[in-house]
């Protein structure tokens, strides 16, 4: 998945709707969380801060933030001596270290 966006949802003077972050989140995956993070970010940094759209997007934000840091738990238990992974549950939060990078 490319961050490249449709050219007409960045067309000037075309109002950013709900339906274009819905598009955006609506088979989000792990793998791919992050770049549709972005995406969402890119269309709606030009609204108000009190704006429906811009609310629900941060929202959204949120959850591909989520979702691309924990993963994705399968519908079979883990394994016997096998035990899942640190960051797959759903109350782990990412670890920012200080650096040129801003996470």
């Amino acid at each position: 998945m490319a961050e490249a966006e449709q050219p007409e949802r960045l067309r000037g003077g075309r109002e950013v709707t709900v339906d274009d972050v819905r598009q955006l989140v609506a088979s989000a995956t792990p793998h791919f969380a992050y770049q549709i993070r972005n995406r969402i970010q890119t269309l709606t940094k030009g609204l108000p801060a009190d704006s429906p759209v811009r609310l629900y997007a941060e929202a959204e934000i949120a959850k591909m933030q989520s979702l691309g840091f924990t993963g994705e738990v399968r519908g079979t238990p883990e394994q016997p001596g096998m035990r899942e992974l640190p960051s797959v549950n759903e109350t782990e939060q990412p670890r920012y270290l200080k650096g040129a990078v801003d996470g």
